[in-house]
């Protein structure tokens, strides 16, 4: 199986490379899904805990006080630690709306986040029309192939399709929302959603098989240590693992221990 860095030379997409190298270079596959509704949730989440992860995804839109002064700390603390930031804003309209939606209105996404996402329910031009706003800034897309919602409906053929609108914008598009593997292509990085921190423990959602979820068929592991009596076990694999965070900042580990591969 090739490195992440391997992985990271065969890509087009400027965002991919990056992601990729810095997934290598910090050691670590996990995005924390900072759900939070003030600016001083948010920033104090990145702060204390960018060293540990490669993304740091955000719901723009629920952040009660946003202001342009948000973007700016965020970037400081983006190029401190050495993480990217993905704006889970899950596009869904025609080409033309979208456009707007990317790189207007009051939260100009486009012009801060490196990742954003897209439902492919539209088809095609919903992609087309991001990418004409976010491929001149180096920006990446995420398709959500699949969902951890139980009853969803992007499953079967809607996925098989979402997989081929990928491959035909290999330039913007750096991979999916899946629950797992579901092409053979190093270019493309998988985000693994349904990923909880809840007291101490890792917990999965819809009986997930933590095995299939997370360690994409290698066997070994990174563990994360945390103060509590059982650590977490993260196996090492293509997934991008999505976490949640459910507990208070001060049970997060303030260093990351990875054992020799």
């Amino acid at each position: 199986m090739l490195t992440y860095s391997e992985r990271a030379k065969l890509c087009v997409n400027l965002t991919a490379k990056r992601l990729l190298q810095l997934m290598d270079d910090k050691q670590t596959n996990l995005a924390l899904a900072a759900d939070v509704t003030t600016k001083k949730e948010l920033l104090q989440i990145a702060s204390e805990l960018g060293p540990h992860i490669c993304v740091l995804k955000t719901h723009i839109d629920i952040i009660e006080d946003f202001d342009t002064e948000l973007i700016t700390k965020l970037q400081r603390l983006w190029e401190k630690h050495n993480f990217l930031i993905f704006e889970d804003r899950k596009f869904a309209d025609i080409g033309n709306t979208v456009k707007e939606q990317y790189q207007g209105g009051i939260y100009h996404i486009a012009d801060w986040a490196h990742i954003t996402n897209a439902h492919t329910v539209p088809g095609p031009g919903i992609i087309h029309g991001l990418k004409e706003i976010g491929l001149p800034k180096n920006r990446g897309l995420l398709l959500l192939a699949e969902m951890s919602s139980k009853g969803t409906l992007a499953q079967g053929e809607y996925t098989q399709k979402t997989i081929q609108m990928a491959l035909d914008n290999k330039d913007f598009v750096i991979g999916f929302i899946t629950t797992r593997q579901i092409i053979e292509d190093p270019c493309f990085i998988n985000f693994t959603p349904g990923v909880q921190l809840a007291a101490g423990n890792l917990m999965l959602l819809a009986n997930k098989n933590p095995t299939l979820l997370l360690s994409d068929g290698e066997s070994i592991q990174r563990r994360i240590p945390l103060p509590r009596p059982k650590n977490i076990a993260l196996p090492a694999g293509r997934p991008t693992c999505i976490v949640n965070l459910k507990t208070p900042l001060s049970i997060w580990p303030r260093r990351l221990h990875y054992p020799p591969t």
